[in-house]
């Protein structure tokens, strides 16, 4: 075997040459997330959409991108755009399921995802470890803005990026520069596949942020372990783990109208 095939088999997740989303334009992955949610019941008929910058910004796309996409998904009737003082994009009253092939890239990655959400649940751990040892003022500051944030957040765009920043400043906190640099790393791919939540159960979950941030504050390095362990190792159950099962399961008129998802608004 050559030197770099070794690498790419001993790394997988070094190498994204051949990842679904990879080979899935951003127009496509902009489409896909928000078709996806809606077909996983993460959006419910009627919601709001973040405006385009938030959205952009919260999707890692540009702009035109997310107008592009906003105007393909109304066209296929995922969602409908509303013009005047209170108009916006909103999910349809009525939304089309399964109109968005790309949405297949998703399931296609989905050991992938599996992979990066265990990558990151052992680094939030030991970040939280450690940051409980060396957890000072200015850290527990910025955890209080980023939790106040989410409390004030309107729209999952809003929650997203004060979420990004609490758990940035826990990894900062922990004090390993060059661990940071490997978060930054494994999060910045798990984002490439974010979807929307329901704004409920992201309200809910910021319980869990401040239950983190107490433990953080009393010192309490094996509790903060835990608790950050736990709520990274959430992505499983909540959406990514069950991703293929559910995304199948939505393929089935008759089960799908029996069994409710498990994130209701």
């Amino acid at each position: 075997m050559e030197p770099e095939a070794r690498t790419a088999a001993a790394h997988p997740l070094s190498s994204d040459r051949l990842t679904a989303i990879r080979r899935t334009s951003a127009l496509d992955t902009v489409r896909a997330r928000i078709s996806l949610a809606v077909d996983l019941g993460l959006l419910a008929p009627g919601e709001r959409l973040p405006n385009v910058p938030d959205t952009a910004r919260a999707l890692g796309v540009g702009e035109i991108t997310v107008r592009r996409a906003f105007g393909a998904l109304e066209r296929e009737g995922v969602v409908q755009r509303r013009p005047g003082r209170n108009g916006g994009t909103f999910i349809a009253d009525r939304p089309r399921h399964h109109t968005v092939a790309e949405t297949a890239a998703y399931r296609e990655d989905s050991a992938r995802v599996r992979r990066l959400i265990d990558e990151r649940t052992v680094l939030e751990a030991g970040f939280g470890h450690l940051a409980a040892l060396r957890v000072d003022d200015g850290t527990l500051a910025d955890l209080d803005r980023a939790v106040a944030a989410m409390d004030d957040a309107t729209t999952w765009a809003e929650f997203h990026a004060a979420d990004r920043r609490f758990h940035t400043a826990v990894a900062r906190g922990a004090g390993l520069p060059d661990a940071c640099a490997m978060y930054e790393r494994v999060t910045g791919e798990l984002y490439r596949y974010f979807l929307p939540y329901s704004m409920d159960y992201l309200r809910r979950s910021n319980q869990e942020h401040k239950d983190i941030r107490a433990a953080l504050a009393a010192h309490d390095a094996p509790l903060a372990a835990r608790l950050l362990s736990a709520h990274a190792a959430e992505l499983h159950r909540t959406m990514y783990m069950g991703l293929s099962d559910r995304a199948a399961m939505a393929e089935e008129p008759d089960r799908s109208a029996r069994t409710s998802p498990e994130l209701g608004a």
